[in-house]
């Protein structure tokens, strides 16, 4: 068994601000480095915010993993997630979560491939893949509404993944209860500890709920953040090494 130290990042995003986005999300990610984290992410969309109209009509809010905006993030020194929008295999709009790894380098990159709703009329769903390695231990990606589909968690978990980062967007209408309920189940059912990183504030059409958790493989809480603003969530897990 070993111990790695991992964050999510809670904040607002200002809205179709790429370039502002990456300065909250690298100055969390430092934070995190210097608090001994080996990974941050963050949540849904949290490059441009979750503003689906804004997206659809501005190409520029696109940023594929070689975008010059994205360059703070390479330099912060540890893995770093971070979800927001790239063109798909035909040139399509999806929903992506970029790794880059340390040395700035992408490691892998993942789509969403369950869509909820209105994004369905925005985006293409991608198909499969969703997990990485770092220093031995295995990591799994998903987003959002992904999470409500068990294949997902449980391929990543058969092939050794150990922790499984959810960028999510839950908002106060009933999301409290729902980030409740399905990360536990994920954990008790897939084995993995669960670290969710949620939006706080104004997000497109909602207002995130915070409440950012990790939960260990029994489905208990292990850390989580209040319900009211930023925070970087840092919480120690042990897990047996994978490779």
């Amino acid at each position: 068994m070993v111990q790695v130290r991992v964050s999510a990042a809670q904040f607002e995003c200002v809205p179709g601000d790429v370039e502002a986005n990456v300065g909250q999300i690298a100055e969390l990610a430092r934070e995190a480095r210097e608090a001994g984290a080996v990974v941050a992410f963050g949540p849904e969309l949290c490059l441009t915010g979750y503003e689906l109209e804004m997206i659809a009509t501005d190409r520029g809010l696109w940023a594929e993993p070689d975008d010059r905006r994205l360059d703070p993030l390479r330099e912060v020194g540890i893995a770093v997630v971070v979800n927001g929008v790239t063109a798909g295999p035909g040139g399509e709009p999806q929903i992506v979560s970029t790794v880059f790894g340390p040395d700035g380098a992408v490691v892998t990159t993942y789509a969403k491939e369950h869509l909820y709703e209105n994004e369905q009329e925005v985006f293409t769903a991608g198909s499969g893949g969703g997990r990485f390695w770092l220093d031995g231990v295995g990591y799994s990606l998903a987003t959002c509404f992904d999470n409500h589909f068990p294949e997902v968690t449980a391929r990543n978990a058969e092939l050794g993944c150990q922790v499984h980062l959810a960028s999510s967007l839950y908002g106060t209408a009933g999301g409290r209860e729902e980030r409740r309920t399905v990360h536990p189940a994920i954990a008790k059912a897939s084995g993995m500890h669960v670290v969710l990183a949620n939006h706080v504030g104004v997000a497109g059409p909602w207002t995130g709920c915070g409440g950012s958790a990790v939960w260990a493989p029994d489905g208990s809480v292990v850390a989580e953040a209040d319900e009211t603003g930023p925070q970087l969530l840092v919480a120690d897990l042990e897990v047996r090494m994978s490779r």
